[in-house]
């Protein structure tokens, strides 16, 4: 069999699909690139068994259909630095191995029988299914990985939680101390369904979603989802279990709020933050007449840290503290100029908004408070 490729558009979907591959495999196979050739288009499939990824390019000549398993780290490696210019791929076989000639040489590598390679996960004929523009799952994707766990015990908070209701689809991230949660009203079911999205699949997404327009389709049941994204299909194993009640861990009421610069903000904390005390990272933050203090101390290493800030506050002086390390994350993760901080009490959690909130969205984020020595 013989075919031949763009070296860039090679290159390009290699390194995409190179992300799914684990450094250690189980099943030697799964070091490999799955290729498949019908007609004139290349099919490239990358997988960990949990995580399959295949995306397709259309090819300059082909001479038949065939199927082969490759090694990733060394055809990566020597792509990659190829300018662009057609790869004519010679594969026997019988011989077990594939040629591959460029502009200025050839180099040869084993291959595998393709037959061994994992075959990918079903999707039951009633799966639900939700369609959205890529640059909104692109943008909800990455404003909430920051905030989900590595919990063995709770397993269900390793993940993004997607929850379709009549009212919209709420996309939500937490590990117990911050939370996101992204409401999507455009997007919506009468039959509620939901399913929590691993870390891994999710990081793989924020890689793959781009600004370029069109719609995802995310395809899921109790146990798979398959999402198209335009260039290709990411299928992956889910998180089974039960999510928390999100909603219940949100104060309603919230009379003190203060509206802030977020670069400011994010600037001020993170010159105050290198003098908290390492094993708690807190951060005191007091606010009163339009004013906006922070406050750091390591008694330990007699370092403190104060600055102040202006803001527009309406509410009662307040003191409250949060983690350091937790709020940097959260205004690291808004685009917009301004946030709005709301806040009950000392005791309860602080709410973290967008001045301008998205087209058809809501976003908001939570951090639990820290106790307070005074």
């Amino acid at each position: 069999m013989r075919f031949t490729v763009s070296s860039t558009a090679l290159s390009n979907k290699l390194s995409a699909l190179a992300r799914v591959i684990n450094s250690k495999n189980s099943i030697p196979v799964l070091g490999d690139f799955l290729f498949e050739v019908e007609g004139t288009t290349l099919r490239l499939t990358a997988s960990d068994s949990e995580n399959t990824m295949n995306t397709a390019i259309e090819l300059a000549d082909s001479d038949g259909n065939g199927r082969f398993a490759i090694g990733n780290h060394d055809l990566l490696e020597a792509v990659r630095g190829f300018s662009e210019q057609p790869i004519v791929f010679d594969v026997n076989m019988e011989q077990a191995l594939a040629k591959v000639s460029y502009l200025n040489g050839l180099f040869s590598l084993p291959i595998d029988n393709a037959d061994e390679y994992p075959t990918t996960l079903a999707i039951s004929d009633g799966a639900n299914i939700i369609t959205m523009p890529n640059d909104v799952l692109s943008d909800n994707v990455n404003r909430s990985l920051f905030a989900t766990a590595s919990d063995e015990i709770r397993p269900v908070m390793n993940g993004i939680y997607f929850d379709l209701t009549p009212e919209g689809l709420a996309i939500v991230a937490s590990d117990g101390h911050k939370l996101v949660r992204n409401k999507v009203y455009t997007i919506k079911s009468d039959q509620p369904a939901s399913f929590i999205l691993p870390k891994k699949p999710a990081t793989l997404l924020k890689g793959l979603l781009g600004k370029d327009g069109g719609d995802v389709t995310i395809r899921f049941d109790e146990r798979n989802a398959e999402i198209n994204y335009g260039d290709g299909i990411l299928q992956c194993r889910l998180i089974e279990g039960r999510y928390p009640n999100y909603n219940s861990v949100i104060p309603q009421d919230n009379p003190n709020q203060l509206t802030v610069d977020r670069m400011s903000l994010l600037s001020a904390l993170r010159r105050v933050h290198p003098f908290a005390n390492d094993s708690s990272n807190l951060i005191r933050f007091h606010v009163e007449d339009d004013t906006l203090q922070l406050d750091a101390e390591d008694y330990d290493f007699s370092k403190t840290a104060t600055e102040r800030m202006s803001c527009v506050y309406s509410g009662q002086p307040m003191s409250i503290g949060f983690k350091g390390t937790s709020f940097i994350d959260i205004l690291s993760n808004f685009a917009c100029d301004e946030v709005i901080i709301q806040l009950a009490d000392p005791s309860r959690a602080g709410l973290v908004l967008p001045s301008e909130q998205p087209e058809g969205q809501d976003i908001l984020m939570l951090m639990m408070p820290m106790l307070l020595n005074d």
